[in-house]
């Protein structure tokens, strides 16, 4: 059998302890993660964060002992499947476009796939639990989003960090 890659859910703040457990077992594993200077009253430090939190991808022959011996791992959760029982595998393809991405030093975000006309919901900020929608996007990180008002539309621009689904 061919070796696929697999999306493995793990447990909330757990990713970097089950990808060390994982690669400790001679398990294949990728976590991608970013660094980012986070702010305390008292000193600014680099941390690294996952990109996808709560996921750690493996890549493991489709066999059940293998799917078994990861799960058994700290931090396990389950696979990602599309149909129960059943792991779903991620193409390698995107996998090593996400490699490519994160070795090009460029600064990664990810967002959720907002479309026009999504209801969002302010979640930083002085707007913050105001609700609107999308009107337009513009650029990697900015959305225009209306807010209605006493029957009229206002509309302003926010960075995709400070919105969420409503």
């Amino acid at each position: 059998m061919t070796e696929n890659w697999y999306a493995l859910r793990v447990r909330s703040r757990h990713e970097f302890v089950t990808s060390e457990e994982l690669t400790r077992k001679d398990i294949e594993n990728f976590l991608p993660s970013v660094s980012r200077v986070r702010q305390w009253k008292d000193r600014k430090k680099t941390v690294d964060f996952p990109l996808f939190p709560g996921y750690v991808f493996v890549h493991l022959d489709p066999l059940p002992g293998a799917f078994l011996d990861v799960l058994k791992t700290r931090g396990s959760v389950c696979f990602v499947s599309l149909e129960p029982g059943h792991p779903t595998s991620v193409p390698p393809e995107e996998i090593a476009s996400l490699r490519a991405m994160l070795m090009s030093g460029e600064q990664l975000d990810v967002f959720p796939a907002f479309k026009e006309g999504t209801a969002v919901r302010v979640k930083h900020g002085p707007l913050l639990g105001t609700t609107g929608i999308l009107a337009r996007r513009e650029g990697r990180q900015m959305f225009l989003i209306n807010i209605d008002i006493l029957g009229r539309s206002v509309g302003l621009k926010i960075s995709a960090e400070d919105v969420e689904l409503a």
